[in-house]
């Protein structure tokens, strides 16, 4: 079987709310082995509602609507569905009560058009609602499956967990449940990342890979359809190893990973601590450790050392050095690394210098960035960025980089590298 989500409301198609519903019903779809090819909206009109159940008809058997159950004009959810498929609207006791003691509860007085909410398709089952008034239902007609679903959130998320799952389980019977798995990458681009799995890309079959790209890293969404979450997730470690032996070293993390959580989580695991000093990102690569929950065990401090003078006085930058390579230079970078290590007796020094932008700097073009890694006794390993965003996004990147950078060098020995 496979649905189509149709949530009714002028609302929606404003930009006033957006359709979490939507999102939810295809999670819990997913975990059932429902597919979900098609997601509708439509306004409050009965005639363009009438047209996208036509289509959606012709599409899915099971078409699962939320929104326009509610005591209003604008509320005609039910009442198209009604006249569509040839039946009437009959008032249901059990929901007429719980309205009624709803507003006696609340010390409120119950209005006529509230026994609107109470009105249900002959013949369907009630899907009652606990949290809200107006009941949800279920009823089959010409071997589709209506589902009608309240549109707030609160209201609609516990009857589909309660109501709508184990209903639809008793439709489909024995069912194959779907998962998946997303990678997250970091320093390879969509279009080389694609290039590279192109062979599994082409013969994906189950799992599926999908690649997307978001503002902080490219993903592949690795999803596995089988009668067991455990045999989907064997099916999907196959191909995960696969990719890995590939495009491993890309990679930091999987599903709800960051690059900033996934640093924290190594260097807790580790026991290592870690110091910064910072030119261009001016604390942003701190900040960024320094949201993740239990990194005060591995975090030492940091310094802001922006100009030659600073470099100098703060960390004991050698001038010489600064004259001969400049500050935006690979040998400035290790010497700003191993010197904030010393500073905080850290187990790891890491150093960002360079160029933001929109100016050069220090005779390097905007976008040049030099990050530094001292590890323990370790020779220190620097990383050169050629970027070209704008002042802002150029320092975010540099301060992600050097996320990955760190994570890279945790877990894998990572050679001097340049992108």
């Amino acid at each position: 079987m496979n649905a189509e989500i149709i949530a009714v409301g002028s609302e929606l198609l404003l930009g006033q709310i957006t359709n979490t519903n939507a999102k939810f019903i295809s999670s819990e779809l997913a975990e059932i082995g429902i597919d979900v090819f098609y997601q509708t909206v439509v306004g409050d009109n009965k005639a363009r509602l009438n047209e996208v159940i036509e289509i959606a008809k012709s599409r899915a058997d099971i078409l699962i609507f939320t929104g326009g159950l509610g005591p209003t004009k604008d509320d005609m959810t039910k009442e198209t569905i009604a006249k569509h498929i040839g039946t009437t609207l009959v008032s249901n006791d059990e929901a007429l009560i719980y309205i009624r003691d709803y507003f006696k509860r609340s010390g409120r007085e119950m209005t006529a058009n509230n026994k609107k909410q109470a009105l249900v398709l002959k013949g369907a089952k009630v899907l009652p609602n606990r949290t809200g008034m107006a009941p949800g239902m279920a009823i089959t007609n010409a071997g589709i499956h209506y589902i009608l679903l309240p549109g707030p959130p609160h209201e609609m998320e516990l009857m589909f967990t309660d109501e709508v799952v184990p209903y639809l389980l008793g439709l489909i019977g024995e069912h194959e449940v779907i998962t998946s798995r997303v990678l997250k990458f970091y320093g390879i681009g969509e279009a080389e990342l694609e290039h590279r799995v192109q062979s599994i890309l082409e013969k994906q079959t189950n799992p599926t890979v999908a690649p997307l790209a978001t503002a902080d890293a490219v993903t592949l969404r690795l999803t596995a359809k089988a009668l067991s979450i455990e045999e989907a997730q064997k099916r999907i470690t196959v191909v995960e190893e696969e990719i890995r032996s590939i495009v491993g070293e890309f990679i930091y993390g999987i599903d709800e990973d960051t690059l900033s959580s996934k640093a924290a989580e190594l260097l807790i695991q580790s026991g290592m601590t870690i110091a910064a000093a910072e030119s261009l990102t001016a604390g942003l690569f701190m900040a960024e450790l320094a949201g993740e929950p239990g990194i005060s065990s591995s975090l030492e401090g940091g310094v802001v050392v922006y100009n030659g003078a600073a470099k100098v006085e703060q960390l004991g930058i050698d001038k010489t050095l600064l004259a001969d390579y400049g500050a935006v230079s690979a040998e400035c970078a290790a010497a700003l690394a191993l010197s904030v290590k010393r500073k905080f007796s850290s187990d790891i020094g890491v150093s960002l210098t360079g160029a933001a932008g929109p100016d050069s700097h220090d005779g390097q073009p905007a976008g040049t960035v030099w990050i530094g890694i001292a590890i323990k006794n370790n020779e220190p390993q620097t990383y050169k960025l050629l970027l070209s965003g704008s002042r802002d996004a150029n320092r975010l990147k540099a301060a992600r980089f050097a996320l990955h950078y760190l994570i890279n060098r945790l877990t894998i020995d990572h050679s001097k590298t340049e992108i």
